[in-house]
């Protein structure tokens, strides 16, 4: 898999499909603890048609990398790989983290986004009293259940444990410094009150039984924007695998030129 130098990582993507298809070409940036294959059914059918890229963020699957202590520091290694493969314009699809990148990258470079997609994520994290003592005190257990119990809580009920298993092993490969820097970046992650500036057509796709980051939240931000649409889906946190099939068609309808 090709690879970029950033700031002292090395930065895995993927760049597929015709460069002459429909539409600028879509960006997929996954979440925390994540990799690449978070969007595997995404890339299979986009790529048939237009132009796709995606990556591992630095520290994540099989990029390598320090972890960084804000969300703009991720951003910045994604327009990196974007001005390195020539990129001007771009439809961002994130999720959880990634949806935070992609917020990120809007608000300081709207020039470089057409249309916006956030996956079960929110614009500030918020936690009760309760449950902010609740993840405060699960920093303070062994790394891999501290994983564990993250990854677990992000599928809805009823989810085949064999694969919820796959996604705890694979999150628990990431290095522990990557993901408790990144922790810590994401407590910090707040830009609710500017979110108003954001004026391209945005999707949010929540999943109705996300506890991680809860659909409450994402209504409170989804009436800042001025141009969202919400789609609340039968789902957890983990969206793009739980449900790949629903979240691809509803990127689908949204991100698909109609014709006149």
């Amino acid at each position: 898999m090709p690879q970029l130098e950033v700031d002292g990582a090395a930065l895995t993507y993927d760049d597929e499909g015709p460069r002459d298809g429909d539409g600028v070409p879509l960006v997929f940036i996954h979440g925390w603890t994540a990799n690449r294959h978070r969007w595997d059914h995404q890339m299979t059918h986009f790529a048939e048609k237009r132009r796709v890229i995606r990556l591992d963020l630095r520290g994540h699957g099989e990029s390598s990398g320090a972890g960084v202590r804000t969300v703009a520091e991720l951003a910045a290694d994604v327009l990196a790989l974007l001005d390195h493969l020539k990129v001007e314009r771009a439809v961002l699809v994130g999720h959880s983290m990634g949806g935070m990148i992609a917020q990120t990258i809007i608000l300081d470079h709207p020039e470089r986004v057409e249309r916006l997609v956030l996956v079960d994520s929110i614009a500030r994290m918020t936690y009760s009293r309760g449950r902010g003592l609740l993840m405060a005190a699960s920093t303070l257990v062994p790394y891999k259940l501290f994983v564990a119990t993250n990854i677990q809580r992000a599928f809805a009920p009823g989810h085949p444990r064999d694969e919820v298993r796959a996604y705890i092993k694979s999150s628990a490969d990431t290095p522990r410094e990557v993901v408790m820097t990144l922790y810590g970046a994401m407590r910090a992650f707040d830009v609710l009150d500017r979110v108003g500036e954001i004026r391209v057509p945005t999707l949010m796709i929540h999943g109705y039984h996300d506890i991680q980051l809860p659909l409450q939240q994402m209504l409170r931000m989804a009436k800042a924007y001025p141009d969202a649409e919400v789609r609340i889906i039968d789902a957890g946190h983990e969206l793009p695998v739980e449900k790949p099939t629903e979240l691809t068609t509803a990127l689908d309808r949204f991100v698909t030129p109609t014709q006149a």
